[in-house]
């Protein structure tokens, strides 16, 4: 059994499911969260869809699935070093991008937009939706059933009007911290920047392989820099050498710095503030953080992603098409909704039935309904 620091979340001392069930030993509470988690469907299907290349356009590429795996590996390391509750790290890492659509942060816009006047969309909500009511898989009840603080560190955004919503149905839930100014618990603090770091590393990997960003361009970014020149010095050999050594290097050392700059911060902080216990964390500033100069190292790397890979004309050319596709299976839905399966067209929410449809969708699926729909194939060539 792990030791657990005093400002840990303790799964001994859970604040419980919103349907009391009985405890599964051996396991804890937070590791049964992780396991509805892995078993669930929203889960299998993060495997096709778009971290940012969609699916058909190479095997190598992220999907959401991936990226969750690397947030969580990247959060247990974190948790383990800091005696932190890694079950419950793994869990919300697992699970923080099931509610994500089809085709990454185009779709999300688009759903955004579509829903304006119907309560809106957020990603970060919908994951908690699809945990709290969307699966079904249990004879007695919506959802997973999963804990508070699993279900705390799963919305990690909240609009103040969705946080008024969600509050007044579930009183001191956790969309209370919104409203309150407060922090998730530690673990749920880690699983966010575990987010940022996997991102940085893992687009930067996907950007060079898919041509379009080079180590030319990443050697100006400073903190990329560093650690590529680094490598150099220490294996010249590979400036020449074909194959992805370099890169790989590049990046391993970059996380390991990442990691290792994320323990140090927030070990400080920690003792700076002495929390005596995971609610004294809640009430405390965030406490973890990376140093003032890795946050604007990252930050410049972000910057330079954005701007190089994210917008770049090839990759903006597809989101164009992605935004097309779910734009027009919106309307669609809405103006017919018997298209849909049947739980979805009977909803008395369509609008939202319909959002929820949609972001449940792979990236294939959603192409393949489409064309069903409309007899054109955006993505054909």
């Amino acid at each position: 059994m792990q030791m657990l620091a005093p400002w840990a979340t303790d799964p001994a001392r859970t604040r419980g499911r919103r349907v009391s069930e009985p405890a599964a030993p051996p396991r804890t509470e937070h590791q049964r969260d992780r396991d509805r988690i892995v078993h669930s469907t929203a889960f299998r299907r993060l495997v096709y869809k778009t971290q940012v290349f969609i699916n058909h356009e190479g095997d190598l590429f992220r999907t959401r699935l991936t990226h969750s795996l690397e947030v969580a590996q990247l959060g247990r390391s974190v948790a383990r070093a800091l005696a932190l509750n890694e079950d419950l790290v793994e869990a919300i890492a697992l699970a923080h991008d099931l509610g994500h659509t089809p085709f990454g942060h185009a779709g999300q816009d688009v759903l955004q937009d579509c829903m304006q006047d119907h309560g809106g969309f957020e990603h970060n909500l919908q994951s908690l939706r699809v945990v709290d009511s969307l699966e079904a898989r249990y004879p007695s009840w919506d959802g997973l059933n999963l804990t508070f603080e699993t279900r705390e560190g799963i919305l990690k955004h909240c609009s103040q009007r969705n946080a008024l919503r969600l509050e007044a149905a579930e009183p001191g839930g956790p969309a209370a911290r919104f409203l309150a100014g407060t922090q998730p618990s530690l673990e749920a603090q880690i699983v966010n920047l575990a987010d940022e770091m996997a991102y940085n590393a893992h687009d930067v990997d996907d950007g060079v392989r898919s041509g379009l960003i080079t180590l030319r361009q990443l050697a100006e970014v400073p903190l990329f820099a560093r650690f590529h020149a680094g490598v150099l010095a220490d294996h010249p050999a590979l400036a020449t050498q074909p194959g992805r050594r370099l890169l790989f290097e590049t990046l391993r050392r970059l996380l390991s710095a990442l990691v290792g700059d994320l323990i140090d911060t927030t070990a400080a902080r920690v003792a700076a503030h002495a929390p005596v216990d995971a609610d004294a964390v809640r009430a405390a500033p965030p406490l973890a953080a990376f140093s003032a100069g890795m946050r604007a190292g990252s930050a410049e790397l972000k910057r330079f992603l954005f701007a190089e890979l994210y917008r770049h004309p090839q990759v903006e050319q597809t989101t164009a098409r992605a935004r097309i596709v779910v734009a027009d299976l919106f309307g669609i839905y809405l103006a017919a909704p018997l298209e849909m399966p049947a739980e979805y067209a009977a909803a008395a929410d369509l609008p939202r039935a319909v959002a929820d449809f949609i972001a449940g969708m792979t990236d294939r699926y959603a192409l393949r309904e489409h064309q069903r729909l409309t007899g054109r194939d955006l993505f054909a060539g």
